[in-house]
């Protein structure tokens, strides 16, 4: 039976040992800027993903991702040693997106406020450009018959009791 609240913890656990693995334990320089955001485990507790992000560019993100890769079996003995489960978990890293998708709607945010901002900046001195009301207010046009048919034809009381009479 698969139980996902204990999966969660080990996931939480094993984010925890990872990170603390690449800061103590696993001496390369290429993982100096990683950061551990997340994990997840599967809920048979066999398969792990560990979430990872990267100061810097593209090169420090595939130098990063090579550098995990080497340094996944020292990782995955070290979870094994401190988690105490029967099987220990193969780990897999992926780089965490997150962070540049948060940036890249940041940046379209920030757009979107200078647009508005420019709307605003040119509604404020705009002028109609027909009558200030463009409805008519006038009771002389309301004379006009447009429908064809004549008022005197329907009483108010026919109006409201409807064509059955009742």
């Amino acid at each position: 039976m698969a139980d996902t609240a204990r999966a969660r913890r080990l996931a939480k656990r094993i984010a925890q040992i990872v990170a603390s693995g690449l800061e103590h334990e696993v001496k390369d320089p290429r993982l100096a800027m990683v950061t551990i955001t997340d994990a997840r485990v599967t809920p048979d507790l066999r398969d792990a993903t560990v979430y990872y992000t990267v100061f810097g560019d593209d090169a420090d993100y595939a130098s990063t991702a090579a550098a995990l890769n080497s340094a996944t079996g020292v990782l995955r003995s070290r979870v094994g040693d401190q988690t105490g489960v029967r099987f220990t978990p193969t780990l897999t890293f992926v780089a965490d997106t997150v962070p540049d998708q948060a940036r890249r709607m940041e940046e379209l945010l920030a757009k979107a406020k200078e647009a508005d901002d420019e709307v605003a900046r040119l509604a404020s001195g705009a002028v109609p450009a027909g009558d200030a009301d463009p409805y008519r207010t006038s009771t002389d046009d309301d004379d006009e018959d447009t429908d064809g048919a004549d008022d005197e034809d329907f009483s108010d009381a026919d109006v409201r009791r409807g064509p059955q009479g009742g």
